[in-house]
């Protein structure tokens, strides 16, 4: 592939990746990162913010931001760690983990988060994409 079709493809991935997003946002009500942070919470709270960070592949700044959103929401809570000051753990909330069940049935129940793709091409593009990061 030579660079024009190389620049051709990444800008057809950068505009697919802004639509995905914004259809993404409008019907769950959370930015993908914010889904993402708190799934990874879900899954592995208490944790630590470095555990997040490593976890979505984002700097702590990032991390940092997207937890006081979440934590003015009542989505999560934050606390030092008793045993090593320096460590901020993180810990998803009931009400964080209701929205999450809410969004999740809705999304079962009506659908509508269609990327026009076969449930095979979305698990192929998954893995091309798990490949490239």
């Amino acid at each position: 592939m030579d660079l024009r079709e190389t620049s051709k493809l990444l800008y057809q991935l950068k505009l697919a990746n802004q639509e995905m997003m914004t259809k993404f946002e409008e019907q769950t009500g959370f930015s993908i990162t914010r889904y993402e942070l708190m799934q990874v919470l879900r899954e592995n709270a208490p944790c630590s913010q470095s555990l997040i960070q490593t976890a979505l592949k984002i700097d702590s700044a990032a991390v940092t931001r997207h937890l006081k959103i979440l934590e003015e929401k009542n989505y999560v809570t934050r606390e030092r760690n008793k045993e090593n000051n320096r460590e901020v753990m993180v810990t998803i909330t009931d009400s964080a983990l209701q929205s999450l069940e809410t969004c999740d049935a809705k999304h079962k129940a009506e659908k509508k988060f269609d990327l026009g793709l076969t449930e095979q091409e979305e698990k192929t593009l998954l893995e091309l994409l798990t490949n490239l990061v």
